[in-house]
């Protein structure tokens, strides 16, 4: 093999691996107290709309089908820590993005900081919590 191409075909590599680095190293970045989303039950929701659980997909929205898998112990998603300097945010999926999706698509479900969806017969309240114990 000539010794250009060798050269080539390692800087390929090395490109690739740190592609793949940099796409695992976000999820491993802690820093601060972590973010969860709460789901609590509400007899009324006070907005004009509430959104079916039935109607999104779980593998958009894990943080959102965690709290409310976990609603009977709690109603609290996984923990989600913030990263340093904004890195993380860029390139992985957060509670954050949730809600903003939230925002944008069901405007009618959402009371300032907070959004109602129903599962089965019962309105939760969502939000956005830090460091709950």
């Amino acid at each position: 093999m000539r010794e250009v191409t060798r050269n080539t075909l390692v800087a390929i590599g090395v490109v690739v691996v740190l592609l793949l680095a940099l796409g695992a190293l976000p999820s491993l970045l802690k820093s601060g107290d972590p973010y969860y989303v709460t789901a609590e039950p509400v007899s009324e929701a006070p907005t004009e709309t509430t959104i079916n659980a039935s109607n999104l997909s779980q593998r958009a929205y894990p943080y959102t089908f965690g709290a409310l898998a976990n609603a009977p112990e709690g109603g609290q998603s996984e923990p989600y820590w913030k990263g340093p300097f904004g890195f993380k945010e860029a390139f992985s999926h957060s509670p954050f993005d949730e809600f903003a999706a939230y925002r944008e698509q069901y405007a009618g479900a959402t009371d300032g900081e907070a959004v109602f969806i129903r599962q089965g017969n019962t309105t939760f309240r969502l939000t956005i919590e830090q460091a709950r114990q």
